[in-house]
């Protein structure tokens, strides 16, 4: 919790403004599903630039792609993350 509340935390600062968050996969994809959309409360998605920071040249279904894992996570596209995996 203590890293998706550091998170809503930044983002709550930006303000109005743009909130750019880069991403990896790994361990990291579990810890954000689960703990940064209740930390992030009504904190407005929308206005997040989400990056894979360390994205594969992989289809969105293969087991390496960053931003494959966080969509079936339930964290993807849909839960207010601006970048699809699909845009890699």
């Amino acid at each position: 919790p203590a890293l998706a509340q550091l998170v809503a935390e930044q983002a709550a600062a930006a303000g109005g403004g743009r909130f750019s968050l880069g991403l990896s996969g790994g361990s990291l994809v579990g810890i954000l599903s689960r703990d940064l959309p209740a930390a992030a409360g009504p904190a407005a998605p929308g206005r997040w630039l989400v990056a894979f920071c360390d994205e594969r040249l992989v289809p969105p279904e293969h087991p390496e792609s960053t931003g494959g894992a966080y969509k079936v996570s339930g964290a993807g596209p849909g839960r207010g993350s601006s970048a699809a995996p699909s845009d890699r």
